[in-house]
């Protein structure tokens, strides 16, 4: 019998959108991006076992992203490059089908997304048997995954993906507040 393991499901275009569209304003700069291989070690910590992460790309113009792949391969992600046709979502259909694979399965997920497209998806995982999350900015996260009691581990403070910090606006609570940091 296989082991229990975390898989981790990045929808790497969302992410990106999410980063430069929403919290930046334009194209992240390569230190504004996450570090993939610290999402993967935070899973491994979060719930003690190992780890296998597959990362979606839009490979519908024919084209691969080496160098990006090649990245991702040596810090042992699974390229998931994913072709259809213009009016395809094919990151977040390759996604849905996924966490629908995993639904007879015993393992855990995190998805590392804001898209409220995985809601039904997660909530169908999120049956007892298995532990299921979200990573991503929690501030840009739908509320639905909120609403079912599926867990948000933010990408920026729990995780600490980034190599600099995020210029985000968010609230704070008062027995977390440090007026120092508003202060320099």
């Amino acid at each position: 019998m296989a082991e229990r393991r975390t898989f981790v499901l990045v929808d790497g275009e969302n992410i990106d959108a999410t980063l430069g569209n929403s919290l930046l304003g334009r194209r992240p700069l390569p230190e504004e991006r996450p570090r993939w291989e610290r999402v993967t070690a935070y899973a491994e910590e979060l719930w003690d076992q190992p780890v296998t992460g597959l990362f979606f790309l839009n490979a519908s113009n024919g084209q691969l992203p080496s160098t990006f792949v090649q990245a991702l391969l040596a810090i042992g992600y699974r390229p998931v490059p994913l072709a259809g046709s213009t009016d395809q979502k094919v990151v977040d259909i390759g996604i849905q089908r996924t966490l629908d694979a995993l639904v007879v399965r015993e393992d855990d997920v995190l998805l590392v997304s804001h898209d409220a497209d995985f809601v039904d998806h997660l909530d169908r995982l999120a049956d007892g048997s298995r532990r299921v999350g979200v990573i991503a900015l929690r501030e840009y996260t739908s509320i639905q995954y909120d609403a079912r009691g599926i867990e948000v581990h933010d990408l920026e403070d729990e995780v600490m993906a980034f190599k600099v910090p995020l210029p985000r606006v968010r609230i704070i609570p008062l027995d977390q507040f440090d007026p120092e940091t508003f202060l320099r």
